[in-house]
């Protein structure tokens, strides 16, 4: 019977000091980036070195645990899948560069992030949060004591720290658009996920239809999560009642629900836009490229990402926790909506 390997023994910065001849708290400046102006180029060299050899690993969670808190950020979202994300992701990592790491955690799959996402996220000690569409009554349970941003919240600018589209202009110009192209009669797919900016996006092209005289259809209330096929099963459930109601346009709550129109357009025969105008939000880098390329309202994922992430950085700065500060003193200005016009209008 063969005897098994022992456990490898666990590297410690005691033992990176010793071979670099250095002390723990040099190690422990090298290893965290906090050399510099504090430790000589030639003992960096020496830590680095042994680290390297020794393969010492840092404990982040004995390091979170010493600081009461860690170095991780934690972006929260519904509909992580949707490639609108992808945009939002990538600004939030160009604002943190490489002080912070990202985690992403996705909430229950067709929900909006909720306070108990929140009190599970804690245990980590994130140096903050990022909470992109929660529900209006997220932060009655929320604990307190994490930096927290919201992305996409309208609604909550008044009780936390908040990032927001201004969505008017993109949805007015939208509206003026389809009036201009004759268009009368609106149906509307919207997203299953009950997020406030969803409702916004609705109550807005409603309020900008009725200007220019058209209707937006209240009814059928056609709803579906981000998944193409989800979409398309949706629009040809709903498509009945939209032509029957005289409807020659189709506005979807995000591209990638509007994606599915196309393809439930596609299977039915319907040529967009002769006889079927489609349009969506976001802007998606696959909207230019769906057939026919897809008008939308455009929203910047990009830019909303680094502004949710400066604003969290100002928020857990040290100038921000000695002074005792919840919000920033200059929430940023809405990011302004836009109108791409493309082939499907």
């Amino acid at each position: 019977m063969s005897t098994p390997s022992p456990a490898p023994r666990r590297v410690t910065a005691a033992m990176v000091a010793e071979r670099a001849g250095t002390s723990i708290a040099t190690v422990s400046l090298v290893v965290n980036g906090k050399a510099r102006g504090r430790i000589s180029d030639e003992n960096a060299a020496r830590v680095l070195a042994a680290v390297a050899e020794l393969g010492y690993v840092v404990d982040g969670a004995a390091s979170a645990l010493a600081r009461g808190t860690s170095d991780i950020v934690v972006l929260l979202a519904p509909d992580l899948p949707n490639p609108f994300f992808g945009r939002v992701i990538k600004g939030v990592q160009e604002e943190l560069g490489e002080r912070y790491q990202l985690l992403l955690s996705a909430a229950a799959s067709g929900e909006q992030p909720t306070a108990t996402d929140v009190r599970r996220l804690a245990s980590l000690r994130p140096a903050g949060l990022l909470v992109s569409a929660p529900g209006p009554d997220f932060l009655d349970d929320v604990p307190a004591g994490i930096p927290l941003v919201l992305l996409d919240a309208p609604g909550l600018e008044t009780r936390a720290a908040t990032v927001n589209y201004d969505l008017a202009p993109g949805v007015d110009a939208l509206a003026r658009h389809l009036a201009e192209r004759g268009h009368r009669t609106i149906g509307y797919l919207d997203g299953a996920t009950p997020a406030a900016t969803y409702t916004l996006r609705r109550e807005l092209l409603r309020e900008a239809a009725e200007r220019r005289g058209m209707t937006l259809l209240a009814e059928p209330d056609a709803r579906s999560g981000p998944d193409l096929a989800e979409a398309a099963a949706a629009t040809l459930a709903a498509l009945p009642a939209w032509r029957a109601a005289g409807a020659t346009a189709i506005v979807a709550a995000a591209d990638t629900l509007a994606h599915g129109v196309l393809a439930a357009c596609a299977s039915t025969g319907i040529r967009v836009p002769e006889e079927l105008a489609v349009a969506g939000f976001d802007d998606l880098p696959a909207s230019a490229v769906t057939a026919p390329s897809l008008t939308s309202v455009a929203l910047p994922g990009d830019a909303l990402g680094r502004a949710a992430a400066h604003r969290l950085l100002a928020l857990v700065a040290p100038s921000a926790q000695s002074s005792g500060a919840e919000l920033p003193e200059a929430p940023p200005a809405p990011l302004a909506a836009t109108l791409t016009l493309r082939a499907s209008t």
